[in-house]
Protein backbone atom coordinates (compact mmCIF):
# COMPACT_ATOMS: atom_id res chain seq x y z
CA UNK A 1 0.00 0.00 0.00
CA UNK A 2 2.81 2.04 0.77
CA UNK A 3 4.87 1.32 -2.19
CA UNK A 4 1.42 2.30 -4.29
CA UNK A 5 1.09 5.34 -2.80
CA UNK A 6 5.29 6.30 -3.07
CA UNK A 7 4.92 5.29 -6.43
CA UNK A 8 1.44 7.54 -7.33
CA UNK A 9 2.86 10.67 -5.59
CA UNK A 10 6.14 10.19 -7.35
CA UNK A 11 4.64 10.27 -10.78
CA UNK A 12 2.52 13.29 -10.08
CA UNK A 13 5.98 15.29 -9.13
CA UNK A 14 7.59 13.55 -12.71
CA UNK A 15 4.39 14.57 -14.72
CA UNK A 16 4.21 18.28 -13.45
CA UNK A 17 7.91 18.67 -14.02
CA UNK A 18 8.38 21.18 -16.88
CA UNK A 19 11.69 21.25 -18.56
CA UNK A 20 13.26 25.01 -18.20
CA UNK A 21 12.97 27.33 -21.15
CA UNK A 22 16.62 28.87 -22.72
CA UNK A 23 16.90 32.66 -23.25
CA UNK A 24 18.70 32.49 -26.01
CA UNK A 25 18.34 30.60 -29.49
CA UNK A 26 21.32 29.81 -31.66
CA UNK A 27 21.12 30.99 -35.16
CA UNK A 28 22.54 30.42 -38.02
CA UNK A 29 22.84 32.33 -41.30
CA UNK A 30 25.16 32.97 -44.06
CA UNK A 31 27.24 35.28 -41.28
CA UNK A 32 27.82 32.64 -39.05
CA UNK A 33 25.94 31.00 -35.95
CA UNK A 34 24.97 33.68 -32.81
CA UNK A 35 23.18 33.15 -29.82
CA UNK A 36 20.62 35.46 -29.88
CA UNK A 37 17.94 36.32 -27.14
CA UNK A 38 14.63 34.76 -27.55
CA UNK A 39 12.34 37.82 -27.56
CA UNK A 40 14.34 39.10 -31.17
CA UNK A 41 14.18 35.95 -33.25
CA UNK A 42 12.62 36.26 -36.03
CA UNK A 43 11.54 32.69 -37.68
CA UNK A 44 11.15 33.79 -41.46
CA UNK A 45 13.48 31.99 -43.64
CA UNK A 46 13.50 34.47 -46.87
CA UNK A 47 16.07 37.15 -46.59
CA UNK A 48 13.54 39.97 -47.20
CA UNK A 49 15.08 42.95 -48.00
CA UNK A 50 14.85 46.02 -49.97
CA UNK A 51 17.58 45.20 -52.40
CA UNK A 52 16.07 41.87 -53.20
CA UNK A 53 12.45 43.23 -54.04
CA UNK A 54 14.30 45.05 -56.45
CA UNK A 55 15.81 41.97 -57.94
CA UNK A 56 12.63 40.46 -57.80
CA UNK A 57 11.21 43.37 -59.82
CA UNK A 58 13.58 43.49 -62.13
CA UNK A 59 13.42 39.83 -62.70
CA UNK A 60 9.43 40.68 -62.85
CA UNK A 61 9.95 42.52 -65.74
CA UNK A 62 12.08 40.39 -67.48
CA UNK A 63 9.64 37.48 -67.27
CA UNK A 64 7.02 39.67 -68.76
CA UNK A 65 9.11 39.53 -71.97
CA UNK A 66 11.19 36.51 -71.77
CA UNK A 67 9.42 32.57 -70.58
CA UNK A 68 12.61 31.48 -69.39
CA UNK A 69 12.77 34.48 -66.68
CA UNK A 70 9.06 33.62 -66.03
CA UNK A 71 10.21 29.70 -65.46
CA UNK A 72 12.95 30.55 -63.13
CA UNK A 73 10.97 32.98 -60.97
CA UNK A 74 8.03 30.83 -60.88
CA UNK A 75 11.30 28.28 -59.41
CA UNK A 76 11.81 30.96 -57.38
CA UNK A 77 8.54 30.96 -55.91
CA UNK A 78 8.48 27.26 -55.61
CA UNK A 79 11.69 26.88 -53.60
CA UNK A 80 11.38 29.72 -51.57
CA UNK A 81 14.40 31.18 -53.19
CA UNK A 82 15.29 34.58 -52.57
CA UNK A 83 11.47 35.60 -51.79
CA UNK A 84 8.60 34.15 -49.36
CA UNK A 85 7.60 30.92 -50.83
CA UNK A 86 4.16 31.42 -52.30
CA UNK A 87 2.88 28.13 -54.88
CA UNK A 88 0.09 30.25 -56.11
CA UNK A 89 2.66 32.57 -57.61
CA UNK A 90 4.72 29.82 -58.76
CA UNK A 91 1.90 28.51 -60.71
CA UNK A 92 1.02 31.83 -61.99
CA UNK A 93 4.87 32.13 -63.62
CA UNK A 94 5.37 28.72 -64.40
CA UNK A 95 1.94 28.33 -66.32
CA UNK A 96 2.56 32.00 -68.30
CA UNK A 97 6.30 30.45 -69.00
CA UNK A 98 4.68 27.00 -70.81
CA UNK A 99 1.80 28.96 -72.46
CA UNK A 100 5.28 30.89 -74.39
CA UNK A 101 6.73 27.47 -75.05
CA UNK A 102 9.38 26.55 -72.50
CA UNK A 103 9.52 23.16 -72.56
CA UNK A 104 11.14 22.98 -68.75
CA UNK A 105 8.31 24.91 -67.53
CA UNK A 106 5.80 22.82 -69.95
CA UNK A 107 6.95 19.11 -68.19
CA UNK A 108 7.00 21.02 -64.68
CA UNK A 109 3.85 21.88 -64.64
CA UNK A 110 2.35 18.56 -65.56
CA UNK A 111 4.56 16.77 -62.83
CA UNK A 112 2.93 19.68 -60.33
CA UNK A 113 -0.15 18.35 -61.76
CA UNK A 114 0.20 15.08 -62.04
CA UNK A 115 1.44 14.32 -58.42
CA UNK A 116 -0.58 17.38 -56.86
CA UNK A 117 1.08 20.44 -54.97
CA UNK A 118 0.26 20.88 -51.34
CA UNK A 119 -3.47 21.36 -50.67
CA UNK A 120 -4.12 21.38 -54.74
CA UNK A 121 -4.82 17.53 -55.42
CA UNK A 122 -3.89 15.77 -58.77
CA UNK A 123 -5.24 16.74 -62.05
CA UNK A 124 -4.71 14.10 -64.58
CA UNK A 125 -6.41 15.76 -67.11
CA UNK A 126 -4.59 19.09 -66.89
CA UNK A 127 -1.52 16.83 -66.47
CA UNK A 128 -1.88 14.96 -69.40
CA UNK A 129 -2.11 18.61 -71.60
CA UNK A 130 1.00 19.54 -70.51
CA UNK A 131 3.07 16.14 -70.63
CA UNK A 132 2.15 15.65 -73.71
CA UNK A 133 2.90 19.01 -75.50
CA UNK A 134 6.23 18.83 -73.40
CA UNK A 135 6.99 14.90 -75.01
CA UNK A 136 5.77 15.68 -78.34
CA UNK A 137 8.51 18.23 -78.53
CA UNK A 138 10.78 15.35 -77.76
CA UNK A 139 11.18 14.95 -74.48
CA UNK A 140 11.86 11.47 -72.90
CA UNK A 141 10.89 11.98 -69.17
CA UNK A 142 7.66 13.96 -70.23
CA UNK A 143 6.89 10.83 -72.32
CA UNK A 144 7.00 8.77 -69.59
CA UNK A 145 5.57 10.92 -67.42
CA UNK A 146 2.58 11.40 -70.02
CA UNK A 147 1.97 7.23 -69.78
CA UNK A 148 1.53 7.84 -65.81
CA UNK A 149 -0.74 10.65 -66.11
CA UNK A 150 -3.04 8.94 -68.67
CA UNK A 151 -3.07 5.89 -66.33
CA UNK A 152 -4.31 8.15 -63.63
CA UNK A 153 -6.83 9.62 -65.72
CA UNK A 154 -8.46 6.22 -66.41
CA UNK A 155 -8.79 5.50 -63.53
CA UNK A 156 -9.82 8.74 -62.14
CA UNK A 157 -12.39 8.23 -64.69
CA UNK A 158 -13.42 5.12 -64.19
CA UNK A 159 -14.09 6.08 -60.33
CA UNK A 160 -15.87 9.11 -61.56
CA UNK A 161 -18.34 6.23 -63.45
CA UNK A 162 -18.54 4.41 -60.59
CA UNK A 163 -19.46 7.25 -58.22
CA UNK A 164 -22.39 7.95 -60.47
CA UNK A 165 -23.55 4.37 -60.29
CA UNK A 166 -23.59 4.44 -56.53
CA UNK A 167 -25.23 7.88 -56.41
CA UNK A 168 -28.19 6.65 -58.59
CA UNK A 169 -28.92 3.77 -56.23
CA UNK A 170 -28.79 5.79 -52.91
CA UNK A 171 -30.64 8.47 -54.16
CA UNK A 172 -33.43 5.99 -55.42
CA UNK A 173 -33.02 4.28 -52.26
CA UNK A 174 -32.60 6.59 -49.14
CA UNK A 175 -36.21 6.99 -48.05
CA UNK A 176 -36.32 3.10 -46.90
CA UNK A 177 -34.22 3.12 -43.95
CA UNK A 178 -37.04 5.60 -42.67
CA UNK A 179 -39.15 3.72 -39.89
CA UNK A 180 -42.34 5.88 -41.40
CA UNK A 181 -43.61 7.36 -44.02
CA UNK A 182 -45.20 10.97 -44.04
CA UNK A 183 -47.99 12.92 -46.31
CA UNK A 184 -49.09 16.51 -45.51
CA UNK A 185 -52.93 15.59 -45.33
CA UNK A 186 -55.77 18.66 -44.83
CA UNK A 187 -53.47 20.66 -41.85
CA UNK A 188 -50.94 18.18 -40.72
CA UNK A 189 -48.69 15.82 -41.16
CA UNK A 190 -50.27 12.35 -41.17
CA UNK A 191 -47.28 9.47 -40.31
CA UNK A 192 -47.78 5.78 -41.21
Amino acid sequence: MKTGILFLALFALVGCAQPEQKSVVRVCDPQGCTDRPRSAVNYETADISEENDARIAALEDMAKRDPRAAYDLGLRYFRGDGVRQDSYKALTWMRDAAERGNLNAQKALGRAYLTGLEEMGSDPGEAQRWLSAAASRGDKESAKLLKEANVAKKSEEEYWKLQQEVRVVIYSQWHRGYPYYSTWREDRWAMY
